[in-house]
This record gives structure tokens, C-alpha cells and sequence, in this order.
């Protein structure tokens, strides 16, 4: 009863902010038109110096309404975050996730961007969205949600979370072997190479550590059946 509860009360805020980001996004829309057609573009494209003219409030006022939406989106992320942490501590359970966040790991393949950016603005922040791709942890992760952390779950979660470590500081260290040798090689062409780099293995650590708990876990629970 009280799960239903708390997924119906949920769904309500879910639609709220859902509605609140495509109106974000409509007025945002809304106020680039006004700027190109009304105001010669002043805000949309780059420019030396500002100086405020009464034309400008649409967009200002829709940049300000973006930046509350995203401290507000930033706010219950943190506040989630800090009540599944204190719902781990007081059950001794991991915390409730659905494996179909890790869908959000098809975000990385945004880092293919980074090639365009950088080629055509020299802009190299489009390959951090490589790092994405470990979000597709969560799908593990989803699937070990609500379980006991027992001293076997422990153990196991220790021993994942090092080989993680391990295979990406070595992957890290191998990169950094790669830039000090590349002395034929432009700065041009190493910088985005490991940023790219870097942003990879962050994201297969991050996978990797869900991935070999849950690993471990099942193998674990399936050699205890055997010997049962």
C-alpha cells in the first residue's frame, strides 16, 4: 500500500517537471525568434561588448527562467540523493533503482559531437559526453536494487569497485605514456585524443564496478545453490 502510494505521488511531480522543461524550451524557443527577428540578434549571436537595451528582457527573462528550472533540477537531484543514502544506512539495503536508467547510457554517443565542435569551433567539451556511456551500469545496478548489503555483498562490491579502479588507472597511465611520446604528433591532435580518452574510461569504470558486483553476486549465489 504504501509502495502504490509513494509511485502515485511520485508520477504527479514526474509530469510537473516534464511540463516545466517543455516550457522552458518553448518560451526559450520563443524569445531566440523574438531576439533574430526583433532585435537584430543581439543575444543569439556572439558579441564584444553589452551594453542593456529594453529588447533584451524576452531573452533574459527566458535565460533566468532556464537557469531557476536547472537550480531546481539540481536541487532534488541533490535532495534524492541525500534520502536514498539515508534509506541505505537505516534498511541495510542498496538503494531502489530502475535498470531502465540505463538507457541513459545511449547519451554517450553524444560525445561523437566532439569531432564536429571541435573541428569547426575548436571546441573539445563535446567528448566529455563520452563519460555517459557509464550510465549503462545502472542497468546492473537495477537489477542488484533493494538487496541485502551483507558481509558477502560487501566483499564483492569491494573487489568489483578495485579491478575497476585497476583497469582504469592503467588505461589512464597508458594515456599518459601516449602524450608524453606522441613528441611527433601536433597538441592539436593529442588534446582530444585524451579527453576522449579520459571521458572513456571514466565511463568503463564506472561500468565495470556495477558490472563485476553483479557478476560476482550471481556467481556467488549460484555456487552456493550447487554446494546446496
Amino acid at each position: 500500500m504504501n509502495t502504490r502510494k509513494n509511485f502515485t505521488s511520485r508520477r504527479p511531480r514526474g509530469v510537473t517537471l516534464v511540463l516545466g522543461g517543455v516550457a522552458c524550451a518553448v518560451l526559450t524557443g520563443a524569445a531566440v525568434w523574438y531576439d533574430l527577428t526583433y532585435n537584430g540578434g543581439r543575444l543569439v549571436y556572439p558579441i564584444h561588448s553589452y551594453a542593456f537595451e529594453p529588447t533584451d528582457i524576452p531573452m533574459l527573462l527566458a535565460v533566468a527562467l532556464d537557469v531557476l528550472y536547472a537550480l531546481y533540477l539540481a536541487f532534488l537531484l541533490v535532495r534524492g540523493i541525500r534520502e536514498q543514502k539515508e534509506c541505505v544506512v537505516k534498511t541495510g539495503r542498496t538503494r531502489r533503482l530502475s535498470p531502465k536508467l540505463g538507457f541513459l547510457g545511449f547519451c554517450g554517443f553524444l560525445g561523437f559531437a566532439g569531432f564536429w565542435t571541435y573541428g569547426a569551433l575548436g571546441d573539445l567539451s563535446g567528448f566529455i559526453f563520452f563519460g555517459f556511456f557509464g550510465f549503462f551500469g545502472f542497468f546492473f545496478e537495477g537489477k542488484m536494487s533493494n538487496t541485502l548489503m551483507d558481509e558477502r555483498y560487501k566483499e564483492n562490491a569491494a573487489r568489483a569497485e578495485r579491478k575497476a579502479l585497476r583497469i582504469g588507472f592503467g588505461i589512464i597511465f597508458l594515456l599518459l605514456i601516449f602524450a608524453g611520446c606522441s613528441g611527433r604528433l601536433t597538441a592539436e591532435l593529442v588534446a582530444p585524443i585524451l579527453i576522449a580518452g579520459i571521458a572513456l574510461t571514466v565511463a568503463l569504470t564506472m561500468f565495470l564496478s556495477e558490472y563485476l558486483l553483479y557478476r560476482y553476486d550471481h556467481d556467488d549465489a549460484a555456487a552456493m545453490e550447487e554446494d546446496g
